[in-house]
């Protein structure tokens, strides 16, 4: 039995008809089952690897409840590789009316540097379970580090105004972390996939982190529905890291480009 089929077979028996009721809905229009996404990491001038983003088109259930499932990867290349070998895999199942998580993996090996994190959620009793008897207290509807990607999807931009800060509870490496998003504004940008009218924010750093200034880190999604990540570019001790959108599939909506 594979690890997560294992995850699910345990899960099913977890929660009862009458706890349903009492999770949320959350309306969502952002992506679909399908959609793919495929970003190109540059180190400086150097190709280093591609990163991909997907909805699986599946519809499996956890504990009785609907889920999507999410998964990434991403994979370092050519000399970059050599140097520095990268191979990580995330997935989540998330829920398909609450988009809170109720399962994440986690599978990290960067240069030699590995990670395995196993954690199942849940959402009704605000729980989260690590392996090992270890069980964390996490706030109502709490992500994971997939989940907040696509939450941070479905947020509102409409109305948002500079320096309005959006905050995400997600939890990371047996914490929970508040990723906090401050709005810089509208900006189109010249992309691999063509001139894409974007939503430009600045993540906001905690200080001991591996950037020295909030606006070393930024990040353009489509001003669209989809909300897809166009560009992100960090600026580091030395050079930049960027990564670039090089191709998508199945998208909910039209993307924002101008022809």
């Amino acid at each position: 039995m594979g690890r997560i089929t294992l995850f699910l077979f345990l899960f099913s028996a977890l929660f009862n008809d009458g706890e349903k009721a009492k999770l949320r809905t959350f309306n969502h229009d952002a992506f679909k089952r399908g959609e793919m996404l495929k970003y190109r990491m540059h180190y400086g001038w150097i190709d280093a690897g591609w990163v991909s983003i997907e909805v699986k088109n599946e519809a499996r259930e956890v504990g009785g409840r609907k889920t999507f499932h999410f998964v990434g990867i991403g994979e370092s290349q050519g000399a970059f590789d050599f140097f520095f070998k990268i191979r990580d895999r995330y997935e989540s199942y998330v829920d398909e009316e609450t988009l809170a998580p109720w399962i994440f993996v986690r599978r990290v090996n960067e240069g030699g540097f590995i990670i395995n994190q196993d954690y199942i959620f849940d959402q009704y009793k605000k729980k989260v379970d690590t392996g090992n008897n270890n069980v964390y207290d996490i706030p109502d509807y709490c992500q994971d580090m997939t989940s907040a990607f696509y939450y941070a999807r479905c947020l509102n931009y409409d109305n948002a105004k500079e320096g309005d800060v959006f905050t995400i509870n997600s939890f990371v490496d047996k914490e929970v972390f508040p990723i906090k998003i401050r709005y810089v504004g509208r900006e189109t940008i010249d992309s691999d996939v063509g001139k894409i009218k974007c939503i430009k924010f600045h993540p906001i750093l905690q200080k001991g982190r591996i950037f020295k200034h909030e606006e070393d880190l930024n990040a353009w999604i489509s001003d669209d529905k989809n909300h897809i990540p166009i560009r992100a570019q960090a600026k580091i001790l030395v050079g930049s890291i960027k990564m670039d959108l090089m191709s998508y599939e199945n998208l909910a909506t039209p993307l924002a480009k101008i022809e």
